[in-house]
């Protein structure tokens, strides 16, 4: 048997797929139920795009991932496990509430409820990241996270197809519920589970969680190369991020009813995705790291282009050929997006110490999340002052930035060996 497939069929790499999934539902249904559920019920697009700021936790969840490194809430779990537990009963709990209320007569408690989700969602992300990067070996760090990534992703058909079609069926209320079940996998892995041998060494105090993860990022790598791979971290995913911000009002306004943004939209690029950054991963183990950030961020780089030629297509009535733009443009969005996001995953991971795993992650996740966060907040004003057209032309420059940072942080010809003496 290769390596490669031995490496893909151990009990890791499913582990990886019910982290993936259990992570990527809460963030989907921020960025794609959240949103459609908003415009149907009749508020505006600016509305819509200044929700994107109650996810600030997923911008901010550093602050306190070091209390999650530190201290454990149920021993009897222990530290990864009974953070894991908490937060997912509580996202359960917070989704299923969420769709009971309505947004025109409940605003005040449905933004509330949907800071309460973001802020659960992020708890989770610090402690499943964590875990994950625990139980990973360094050399299965691409393909763990290619699955991880790529469960993330399918995650998303949950609010970003089914709930949409159950959506046309069945009232609001229904459909939040039936989407917080999905949370109910997740729950399970936690419970099922061991303890990660790495977790056992806890910071001494709380100081040493808070200081020294900081202390050892800047000293392993100097002040500045450490910026330059935080804006690294901050710019990579920018364009692609802001594209996808307003993607299904885009849908919508394009001509497409809900059904067939549920079932072309959000499938047509679940495959291609699969199967393409499984292939990255894999690609992975004989590129590295590096390689394939500049090889997955150029298609990543490129397939915005897509939404340009929709944009400039323009609305229209359904028909054979306007569904077949849609498929083609969110396909080659979910491979550029899912190869880059596996390579970029795995290089956050390789940039950690075992020793503050929880909060060093959290650091970069939350330097990957303020584009999502900020950034796409303007989205709906950006397009109503530039069009759908310039709009995406916009955030094909922004991504520009991220690959020439690649120069820097992560050269082409940099041997592995180099890389593993700046680990």
């Amino acid at each position: 048997m290769p390596a490669w497939l031995k490496v893909l069929l151990n009990r890791r790499m499913l582990i990886c797929i019910f982290t993936g999934f259990a992570s990527g539902l809460p963030l989907y249904l921020l960025l794609n139920l959240l949103p459609a559920w908003l415009k149907t019920e009749g508020l505006s697009l600016k509305a819509i795009g200044a929700f994107a700021l109650i996810q600030f936790p997923y911008t901010w969840k550093f602050l306190w991932a070091p209390l999650l490194d530190r201290y454990g809430i149920l021993p009897w779990l222990g530290r990864r496990r009974s953070w894991m537990l908490v937060s997912q009963v509580g996202l359960i709990a917070a989704i299923g509430w969420l769709g009971q209320l309505s947004p025109v007569d409940h605003l005040p408690l449905v933004v509330g409820l949907t800071a309460c989700l973001a802020f659960l969602s992020a708890t989770q992300d610090i402690a499943l990241d964590a875990f994950r990067r625990e139980i990973l070996p360094d050399e299965e760090l691409g393909l763990g996270n290619a699955v991880h990534v790529n469960a993330y992703r399918i995650a998303g058909l949950v609010p970003g197809s089914l709930s949409l079609i159950l959506a046309d069926h069945l009232p609001w209320s229904q459909v939040f519920v039936i989407a917080a079940a999905f949370m109910l996998p997740g729950l399970v892995m936690t419970l099922l589970v061991k303890e990660p041998l790495a977790a056992a060494g806890t910071p001494r105090t709380l100081r040493d969680a808070v200081v020294e993860p900081f202390r050892e990022f800047f000293g392993r790598h100097g002040v500045q190369s450490a910026l330059l791979v935080l804006a690294f971290l901050f710019f990579y995913k920018l364009g692609d991020s802001l594209c996808t911000a307003l993607a299904t009002p885009f849908y919508l306004d394009m001509g497409y009813s809900k059904t067939e943004i549920g079932i072309i939209a959000k499938n047509a690029g679940l495959w291609p995705m699969v199967f393409g950054a499984i292939l990255g991963g894999i690609w992975m183990i004989k590129l590295g790291i590096n390689r394939a950030l500049w090889l997955f961020g150029v298609v990543q780089f490129v397939t915005i282009l897509g939404f340009v030629w929709m944009a400039w297509l323009g609305p229209g009535e359904s028909n054979a050929t306007r569904l077949f733009v849609l498929a083609t443009v969110i396909a080659g969005e979910a491979i550029g997006a899912g190869l880059g996001t596996t390579a970029f995953v795995a290089f956050m991971a390789r940039s950690t110490h075992p020793a503050y795993t929880a909060t060093q992650l959290a650091l970069f996740t939350s330097l990957m999340a303020i584009p999502r966060t900020f950034i796409n907040a303007t989205a709906g004003w950006l397009v109503e002052a530039m069009g759908w057209t310039n709009f995406f032309w916009f955030c094909f420059v922004l991504a520009m930035p991220g690959m020439l940072l690649l120069l820097k942080v992560a050269p082409w010809n940099e041997n592995r060996e180099a890389i593993r003496a700046t680990a």
